[in-house]
C-alpha cells in the first residue's frame, strides 16, 4: 500500500510539473517601470506626511484579491497590479521609496473609516470618486476610468446586461459602488454581498450565483486568470473615476498626489504600468482622465 501511494504521488507531480506548461499570468516584474525617488522633504504641509516620516514609512490601503490590480502573493506577501503602481509612483514623488511603503488590506466597506482613523495615508484600490465620499474623504485623480460590468460562467446564456438580472442571484462586495447600483436600479436581482470579489469568483465558479457585478476591470482580471470557466458580458453600465483617498482635511497631500499623477503620465509611467499589469488582460491602454483639481 505504501508502495502504491508513493507511486501516485510521482505521477501526480510529475503531470503537475509536464514540460510545457504555461507559467501563471501575472505582472512580470522586469516589465515594470522604476520610478525616481524625491528628497524626504519634498512635500511640506502635510500632517499625514509628517506623520509617516516619522515612522520613516508610508501606510498604504489597498485590495489584494484582484487580478493585475490588487494583488497580494501570499506565498510571499508582496503585492501587485495596476493600483499598486500607482501607488508607487506617487509614493517616489513624495519621498518615499518602494521598501519605504507597507501595503495594508482594506475592505471596500472599510476604507473611508481607516482613512478617518489614519489606519492608511492613502487608498489606492478601485475606489471610485462620488459626492458622498467626498464628504468623508480627500480625493486625488481620478487616474482612470472604470465602468460597471457582469462576469458569469462560459455556458450562461440567459445574462447579457443588468437587464436580464431579475430572479439572479448577483454577488458584488458589501458597500461597495456597484453593490449599491444593483440595490437600488435592479432591485429584480437577489443581491449577495461578502467582503472581497474573490468569494463572490468563487461562488460563481462552483454556481452558488448567477453573476458577479462589478468594475470592468476588475471583472477582466478574473476572466483572464480563468478563460475557459468565466466571461464577461453586455457593455459597461456605469462611469466609475478611480481616485486616490486621503484623509479630507489634508489639502496638501491631495494637491501633491496630483501633481505626482500628472508628473508620471507625462513622462510615459502611467502607460509603463498599465502595460506591464492590467494590459495583460488584452485590453489596450486607454488615454488617462483629466485630474480633478477641486
Amino acid at each position: 500500500m505504501r508502495r502504491i501511494v508513493l507511486v501516485a504521488v510521482l505521477v501526480l507531480a510529475a503531470a503537475c510539473g509536464k514540460p510545457g506548461t504555461p507559467p501563471p499570468k501575472g505582472p512580470q516584474p522586469s516589465a515594470l517601470p522604476t520610478y525616481r525617488v524625491n528628497s524626504a522633504d519634498a512635500v511640506q504641509g502635510s500632517p499625514t506626511l509628517d506623520a509617516a516620516r516619522g515612522r520613516g514609512r508610508l501606510v498604504v490601503g489597498a485590495k489584494e484579491d484582484q487580478p493585475y490590480l490588487g494583488q497580494k502573493n501570499p506565498a510571499t506577501g508582496t503585492y501587485s497590479g495596476f493600483d499598486i503602481e500607482i501607488a508607487k509612483m506617487v509614493a517616489a514623488d513624495l519621498g518615499f521609496a518602494p521598501e519605504q511603503i507597507q501595503f495594508r488590506t482594506i475592505a471596500s466597506a472599510n476604507r473611508e473609516t481607516a482613512l478617518q482613523n489614519g489606519q492608511v495615508d492613502y487608498y489606492v484600490g478601485t475606489y471610485t470618486i462620488n459626492d458622498n465620499r467626498k464628504k468623508l474623504v480627500g480625493f486625488a485623480g481620478p487616474y482612470y476610468i472604470a465602468g460597471q460590468g457582469l462576469l458569469v460562467r462560459q455556458q450562461e446564456q440567459d445574462i447579457d446586461g443588468p437587464q436580464d438580472l431579475a430572479g439572479k442571484k448577483v454577488c458584488s462586495a458589501a458597500g461597495s459602488t456597484p453593490y449599491q447600483r444593483i440595490q437600488k436600479d435592479y432591485p429584480q436581482a437577489t443581491l449577495v454581498g461578502y467582503d472581497t470579489y474573490s468569494a463572490c469568483v468563487d461562488n460563481l465558479i462552483t454556481a452558488q450565483v448567477d453573476a458577479v457585478t462589478t468594475d470592468d476591470t476588475i471583472l477582466m482580471g478574473y476572466a483572464a486568470k480563468a478563460p475557459d470557466e468565466l466571461k464577461l458580458v453586455g457593455q459597461p453600465f456605469s462611469k466609475e473615476p478611480y481616485g486616490i483617498g486621503t484623509p479630507r482635511g489634508d489639502t496638501a497631500l491631495r494637491a501633491a498626489i496630483n501633481d505626482a499623477l500628472q508628473n508620471h503620465e507625462q513622462n510615459g509611467d502611467w502607460k509603463k504600468a498599465y502595460d506591464a499589469t492590467l494590459g495583460l488582460s488584452g485590453v489596450p491602454a486607454p488615454t488617462p482622465p483629466p485630474i480633478d483639481r477641486y
